[in-house]
């Protein structure tokens, strides 16, 4: 889930940046320190988007620098468990499928793509189906539901995804299967 979110802390502000405007260097040094980086109970800061107060600067002894604690507003991205989502397949591997969540990405294993047993056709950079014959490939679309996260501070961030669950997969899949459940209603 996309979520903006306020943030309190104290920048350290370099004497080699005191001439600069103060809101454009706390700003700068923002960015530098928090987008991209993961944590627990924010997710991943994808962006700083606004400086809200900066707090007067203080020198603190042995510093050569001002800290001002400062509130400011980050864009961030936390994934939910059990939360169905769309994305986008970005690679295919043997073992299953990455895709694109938004902010992340998360991996469909093998297993958690359909019930139908799946192969690895290398040569078409697809997982195809044994009995169905469905393939997924890079660039589907599809519907998935998160099933596992693991996140520890500073790294990237692992998301599991399942897609077998009715209402979940490849959109042209869910697609079908609703024409198949309307045939069998209206027959």
């Amino acid at each position: 889930m996309f979520e903006l979110v306020k943030i309190r802390d104290t920048v350290r502000v370099p004497p080699e940046r005191f001439d600069e405007p103060k809101q454009e260097v706390i700003l700068d040094i923002l960015r530098e320190n928090y987008e991209g980086l993961t944590d627990n109970d924010l997710g991943v800061i994808l962006s700083i988007t606004e400086v809200e107060d900066i707090g007067t600067g203080r020198v603190v002894m042995g510093e050569a620098a001002s800290f001002h604690n400062v509130v400011f507003s980050a864009l961030t991205y936390r994934p939910i468990l059990h939360e169905i989502t769309p994305g986008e397949v970005v690679e295919i591997v043997d073992f299953g499928a990455f895709v694109r969540l938004g902010a992340m990405d998360g991996l469909a294993h093998v297993s958690q793509i359909t019930d139908d047993y799946i192969n690895f056709d290398s040569k078409k950079s697809a997982l195809v189906g044994k009995e169905t014959n469905r393939k997924l490939k890079e660039g589907d679309k599809v519907r998935a539901r998160v099933v596992s996260i693991s996140m520890a501070k500073g790294e990237r961030g692992k998301i599991g995804l399942t897609m077998r669950q009715p209402g979940l997969g490849k959109f042209e899949w869910i697609e079908e299967e609703r024409k198949e459940g309307e045939a069998e209603e209206s027959g």
